[in-house]
């Protein structure tokens, strides 16, 4: 069974089993609740989008904004320059698996057509012979009183390193996918094959960590696809005896990392410095940890100056359908200041402000509009640092 959806649509009635309700339910992929009428299901979207196998049944979560859009606000996000669409040759009436998988083969192969890189990885390991150092401490703890096996670390040349790691299992993932082109396929099993000494990623553990340097150069846009890919495939779970694959993009995690990098970047160039997801404490025994997801502090100022959330689209919780303001208001509490931003994706909150009763705070509505070309977009982030910045600037003046 297939189950077509749309990110701002509303939800459609299907007829399903309890059993395939309460897993759709379960995965949290979707919105799925009984319909008035037995034996039909309502599925609709929640805010994650792509293509997704939950037991028997498929899910098709189509986003608002087109691919181009998406892939620049994913590129944006992780490293602050946005993806060139001339690298990824996209197209606009693919579906987002089709484009991501069809991207990553192709960047993929351009990267490895000269050999996989070497590189060094540390190992661990026993061993007969001494090679590397003993790791004393292991040693002790393992191997107490004998002469061998040895603890060793040591320095590993060769392809089985993070980079060829990430390469194989962002191919191994898009393989075990219904939806990709049989072209694409035959180029992923060509790096699988290709990277057969690499050791394969494990499911559950996080994934291997590297570097950005000239000798990798050739991988970059690759790993950065590949780790989309992965991150993606994070929805493979078992809720109760359905397992759960695919690949699905999280809008609302998408929004608030694009929000932190091009909004900082923004800020920052008015003074001072920007810190994602700094720890807060609300109450005196620093029992209950806050993280906003950006605060800036102008340039001179030791304490926080501006304090943002990123919202994709209003948490209204059962009993509290205002929960983003408490929230803000307990960023303004705990700081001292007298103003909190909000900024939600246009189309799913309105810009507006509310100033809070007898306490001398107010908190700001902001949105932005996501299906603008790029440098719109980024102008529209431009003139919200403005809005944000400027009254703080001129009174940081006027007390000077």
């Amino acid at each position: 069974m297939r189950i077509e959806l749309r990110e701002t649509g509303t939800a459609v009635e299907v007829r399903l089993s309890t059993a395939q309700g309460l897993a759709l339910r379960g995965s949290e992929l979707v919105s799925a609740v009984p319909s008035t009428t037995p034996g039909w299901w309502l599925v609709g979207p929640a805010s994650k989008v792509g293509v997704a196998r939950v037991g028997d049944v498929e899910l098709w979560v189509e986003p608002k904004v087109s691919i181009r859009r998406l892939f620049f606000l994913l590129g944006y996000a992780r490293d602050g320059r946005g993806w060139r669409e001339e690298d990824l040759h996209l197209q606009e009436d693919a579906d987002l698996l089709v484009a991501v998988a069809t991207a990553f083969a192709r960047q993929a192969e351009r990267a490895t057509q000269q050999g996989l890189i070497q590189g060094y990885r540390v190992e661990e390991t026993a061993s007969a012979v001494l090679r590397g150092r003993v790791r004393t401490a292991e040693q002790l703890k393992k191997r107490f009183g004998l002469a061998v096996p040895l603890e060793v670390r040591y320095d590993e040349y060769g392809v089985d390193i993070a980079e060829n790691q990430l390469l194989r299992g962002a191919a191994e993932v898009l393989l075990r996918l219904r939806g990709v082109d049989a072209l694409t396929r035959r180029s992923l099993l060509r790096l699988v094959r290709a990277a057969v000494d690499v050791t394969p990623i494990r499911r559950g553990l996080p994934l291997p960590s590297w570097q950005p340097s000239r000798l990798n150069a050739r991988y970059h846009l690759a790993l950065q696809l590949a780790e989309l890919v992965l991150q993606g495939a994070s929805v493979e779970q078992a809720p109760g005896p359905y397992g759960v694959s695919g690949f699905m993009v999280d809008m609302a995690k998408l929004f608030e990392d694009f929000l932190t990098v091009a909004l900082g970047e923004a800020l920052v160039r008015r003074g001072g410095v920007c810190r994602p997801q700094e720890k807060w404490r609300l109450d005196e025994a620093d029992a209950i940890e806050m993280k906003p997801d950006l605060v800036w502090y102008a340039a001179g100022q030791s304490g926080p100056t501006a304090v943002i959330d990123a919202k994709y689209k209003a948490e209204k919780p059962s009993g509290f359908p205002n929960a983003d303001l408490y929230q803000m208001l307990a960023y303004c509490s705990v700081t001292g200041l007298d103003r909190g931003h909000l900024v939600y994706a246009k189309g799913n909150e309105v810009a507006q402000s509310h100033d809070v009763r007898r306490a001398g705070i107010r908190l700001v509505q902001h949105t932005l509009d996501l299906d603008q070309e790029p440098a719109a977009l980024l102008d529209q982030v431009d003139q919200l640092a403005d809005r944000i910045a400027a009254p703080i600037l001129r009174s940081l003046g006027a007390a000077r």
